[in-house]
């Protein structure tokens, strides 16, 4: 499933692939143009639960998040900051979706005995003005490319950086890693959670980057670099190429990415143009 999406002063496009060695697919993406809003969900659990949890994840915070941008006059006063948490609107906007996400899925696997263990990791971006929420629970990612540079705006959720963070083991040596694929935190697991939510601002010809884990156990931070500094400006080409690659390693795991590409100041506004495709 191949996405694209054009709008004032930024282009978003993803794609979701099963990957060559699992016949499932259990993440699952969104983009909405209108409201600036990327989502990424990578599911786990048995039966196929992975798909049901990662689909309520990104159906509930779209949801949530676009409700709230309409009654805040088109998203007009999102851009404001709290002074008691220091958070934009949008930031506590997308936090509190990212809540009512994990709510729903735990009571899901409550209810449903099918269901029982199911959970998913989560990335969000939220635009509004110059400013870029990030939200994530698990080891979902977000990076940015500025000035040739690719930098990871999120730190991962997983046993495998826990043992990084505490020496025991090589950040270069993490391919190996045994268990690399277990996380510390997924929407889903407890009945509360703790969200990462960091606020960035953008500059024009910013590229950011959502992936699930598939993306990255097959490609590392210059390899990524290399295709996304690629000669195509296209960002639904990008986003392929990225998949490709990733499936040209081996594709182990289900495969997902969202670009968002930054072209201009956003008290620019041309006319909207939307462009889908599928694939």
């Amino acid at each position: 499933m191949l996405d694209t999406s054009v709008s004032a002063h930024f282009t978003m496009a993803c794609q979701t692939d099963s990957g060559r060695v699992r016949d499932h697919n259990e993440d699952v993406v969104l983009v909405n143009d209108r409201i600036g809003l990327a989502l990424l969900a990578d599911g786990m659990g048995g039966y196929n639960a992975g798909e049901v949890a990662a689909r309520i994840a990104v159906d509930i915070i779209a949801e949530g998040t676009a409700q709230a941008f309409d009654a805040q006059k088109g998203g007009e006063t999102l851009d404001k900051v709290d002074p008691a948490t220091g958070l934009s609107q949008a930031g506590l906007v997308l936090r509190d979706q990212v809540f009512r996400a994990n709510e729903a899925i735990f009571e899901s696997a409550l209810n449903d005995p099918e269901c029982e263990g199911m959970g998913t990791t989560v990335v969000g971006a939220f635009l509004t003005g110059r400013r870029l929420i990030v939200a994530h629970v698990g080891d979902s990612r977000c990076y940015r490319l500025r000035n040739g540079a690719l930098v990871a705006l999120t730190r991962d959720h997983s046993l495998l950086q826990e043992q990084i963070d505490c020496g025991e083991w090589k950040e270069e040596a993490a391919r190996i890693f045994p268990h690399k694929n277990l996380v510390t935190r997924a929407l889903g697991a407890e009945r509360y959670v703790q969200v990462d939510l960091a606020e960035h601002f953008t500059e024009p010809d910013d590229l950011y980057l959502l992936c699930s884990d598939g993306l990255t156990d097959m490609l590392d931070t210059p390899q990524l670099t290399q295709l996304l500094l690629g000669k195509t400006g296209d960002l639904a080409q990008k986003v392929a190429l990225l998949v490709q690659a990733a499936n040209e390693l081996g594709g182990r795991d289900n495969i997902s990415a969202v670009l968002i590409g930054v072209s201009a100041d956003p008290d620019t506004k041309p006319a909207v143009i939307r462009k889908r495709k599928a694939a």
